[in-house]
C-alpha cells in the first residue's frame, strides 16, 4: 500500500532534507522513526529538497508498506520524531501517486524583518539595511521574473538539473509595517537548486542599488548568471502550499 505523509519542520538543526552520508536530515529522521513504528525498513519519497536550514510549513512525501498501519499512527509517530518535525495526517494513495512528480505546484515565502527579533532567528532573515531598501524597485525586480521561463540566471552551478525552464505563477513582496517585516512569495511548477535565495539576494541587491534592473533583465535575456550574484540566508526561507490534484 502507497502512503502520503504530510508534515511541517523546522530546519535549523538538520543538514537539508535529502539523506546524506554524513550529518542528520529530515528524511532520514522520519525514516528511523517510521521503522521504529512499522517495524521495517521504510523509505519515503520527498516532494523536492530543501537546503540546510531550511524550513517547510507544508511537506508532502509517500512511503509503500506491507505492514499494518497502527491505531493512533500520527500521535504516535509525533511522540518519536521530537520537536523540530511535526506529522499532520497520513493518506492512503493510489499506488502509482508520487510526491514528486504529482506535484502540480510548490510555493515559497522568505521572511525579512527589519528589527531583531530574538524569537524568530531561526526563521527569519534579519536584514540591518532593511530600512534602506527601495520596496518600490524591489517589487519591480520580482514582478519582472513572470515575463521569463528560463531561470539560468538563477540556478547553483554544478547542479545536474537538466532543464531550466520553470513556470512562475506569483513573485511579489509584501511589506507588513506594523511587523516591519518584508515577505517574499513565490509560486511555480517547479524550482531550481538555490533558486529562491538567488532571487531573493537579487531583489536585496537591487533595493540598496548594488544591481540595477536594467542588468538584470539583461542577465535573464543572456540566460547568464549575474556578475553580483547574493544568496539570501537558509533561515528565511519556507517551503509552503504543495499542491496535487488528487489531495484536498
Amino acid at each position: 500500500m502507497r502512503y502520503f505523509l504530510e508534515f511541517a519542520y523546522n530546519g535549523t538543526r538538520y543538514n537539508g532534507y535529502q539523506e546524506q552520508p554524513n550529518g542528520t536530515t529530515v528524511q532520514g529522521v522520519i525514516e528511523d522513526a517510521l521503522a521504529t513504528l512499522l517495524r521495517v525498513p521504510t523509505k519515503i519519497v520527498g516532494c523536492g529538497r530543501t537546503d540546510a536550514g531550511v524550513h517547510a510549513l507544508q511537506y508532502f512525501a509517500h512511503f509503500d508498506t506491507e505492514a499494518t498501519i497502527p491505531k493512533h499512527f500520527v500521535y504516535r509517530l509525533n511522540s518519536i520524531l521530537g520537536k523540530d518535525i511535526v506529522v499532520y495526517r497520513v493518506l492512503l494513495v493510489a499506488d502509482d501517486a508520487h510526491a514528486r512528480f504529482d506535484a502540480t505546484s510548490r510555493s515559497y515565502q522568505y521572511v525579512i524583518n527589519f528589527v531583531r527579533n530574538p524569537f524568530e532567528q531561526e526563521t527569519a532573515f534579519y536584514c540591518r539595511y532593511g530600512k534602506d531598501l527601495d520596496l518600490e524597485k524591489m517589487q519591480t525586480a520580482a514582478q519582472l521574473l513572470l515575463e521569463y521561463t528560463d531561470f539560468t540566471t538563477f540556478c547553483k552551478s554544478k547542479t545536474d538539473t537538466k532543464t531550466k525552464l520553470c513556470t512562475l505563477r506569483r513573485s511579489e513582496w509584501h511589506y507588513d509595517a506594523s511587523k516591519q517585516q518584508l515577505v517574499y512569495y513565490v509560486t511555480a511548477n517547479r524550482f531550481l537548486r538555490g533558486m529562491i535565495r538567488l532571487i531573493v539576494g537579487m531583489c536585496l541587491n537591487v533595493g540598496k542599488g548594488a544591481v540595477a534592473l536594467e542588468i538584470v533583465q539583461q542577465a535573464l535575456d543572456e540566460q547568464k548568471t549575474l556578475a553580483k550574484a547574493l544568496s539570501a540566508p537558509a533561515e528565511g526561507l519556507f517551503l509552503m502550499d504543495i499542491c496535487y490534484d488528487y489531495i484536498d
